[in-house]
């Protein structure tokens, strides 16, 4: 499956630290397959899906237990579900608009939307508007200037209809995001502060492995909620290290977070090196220090040493042990000192 198209089924937030983001995704296939519904929306708060409804159901349904009573009106859940029918029927159709302009009359062929809104804890806000076709960028809300972008040449048709002041598609969908998509964002907060306000601190422990190409270091942030977090090296204290390996946040059996940034380093006499980990569960960024342990080569070198003497010890009791066994003298020594205890003993 395309990336796009795992984004928007899967529902990856993109959160920031201090901040709560309602997000959308919407698919439509031209035809069934890959375990794929023809048409499906989810909606998610930070990392939560909140809501879910497909062509195979047709029904929209709470994913949480406290989306249920979000709204007062009984009524909420079925009108959710006649908008998403709605939208089912206006997706096919622009499948087969897009497939149509790139001269495609089979296959497997996607249309994603994915749209949301972000709060700040300073009560300032961000939204986005974007539309994908086969897991590419089609065309994308610009919120500055309340006008949509065509990225491929065959939405420029599309986005100069949706440009025109009679349909007005652009500034409605600016409004959507700055006004109700942030009021209905507030809502779930208080319906699901108990689970979004969560927050569990997170447990860092740094190490190193060297070698004779550098040193490789890892900085591991584990046992922490929510999931946005962000974990950097530093070097002397000022100068951010990039790291070569991708680091991906992975979810823990409970619930909570964890994650592991490496980098390669070349140390030299003075040189520091810490990991800087911030996280909205930490009253202040947490900096940890990596000190080198003791190097292997020296280790290895004691050891050798220790052996060296262990056999050179062994050898001389063993010549020694021969060299008694074949002189005579110490052959007659040894006879007249093998006496009993009683003819040594003085009256």
């Amino acid at each position: 499956m395309r990336p796009l198209l795992v984004l928007l089924i899967l529902g990856v937030s993109g959160a920031y630290c201090g901040s709560h983001m309602l997000q959308y995704y919407y698919t439509a296939v031209s035809e069934p397959g890959h375990g794929l519904p023809v048409f499906v929306i989810v909606g998610y708060v930070d990392e939560k899906q909140i809501m879910r409804y497909d062509s195979d159901s047709h029904r929209a349904r709470p994913a949480v237990q406290w989306m249920e009573t979000v709204e007062e009106d009984p009524g909420y859940w079925e009108r959710q579900t006649q908008i998403s029918k709605g939208n089912e029927a206006s997706f096919k159709q622009n499948v087969k608009i897009v497939m149509s302009r790139l001269n495609q009359t089979a296959g497997f062929h996607s249309v994603q939307h994915m749209y949301g809104c972000e709060l700040y804890d300073d009560g300032s806000t961000r939204g986005y508007n974007q539309h994908g076709y086969d897991g590419r960028e089609f065309l994308t809300l610009d919120t500055d200037r309340g006008i949509w972008v065509p990225i491929m040449t065959e939405a420029q048709i599309t986005t100069q209809r949706w440009n025109s002041p009679e349909v007005g598609a652009a500034e409605r969908n600016k409004n959507y995001l700055q006004g109700r998509c942030i009021e209905y964002l507030r809502k779930y907060i208080r319906a699901g502060s108990a689970e979004l306000e969560r927050k569990v601190i997170s447990q860092v422990k740094v190490s190193g492995h060297q070698s004779d190409a550098g040193t490789k270091l890892h900085c591991r942030v584990y046992g922490f909620y929510p999931k946005a977090v962000d974990v950097k090296w530093v070097k002397n204290g000022e100068i951010d290290l990039m790291s070569e390996e991708a680091a991906q946040v992975l979810p823990n059996p409970d619930g909570t977070y964890q994650l592991r940034v490496t980098v390669e380093v070349i140390p030299k006499d003075g040189d520091s090196f810490s990991c800087h980990v911030d996280h909205s569960s930490l009253k202040e960024p947490l900096t940890v220090l990596w000190e080198p342990k003791k190097s292997q080569t020296n280790l290895i070198i004691i050891v050798a040493v220790g052996v060296f003497v262990l056999i050179a010890a062994a050898a001389a009791g063993g010549g020694y042990f021969i060299y008694r066994k074949k002189n005579p003298y110490t052959k007659a020594q040894n006879k007249d000192n093998d006496s009993s205890p009683a003819s040594s003993t003085t009256a």
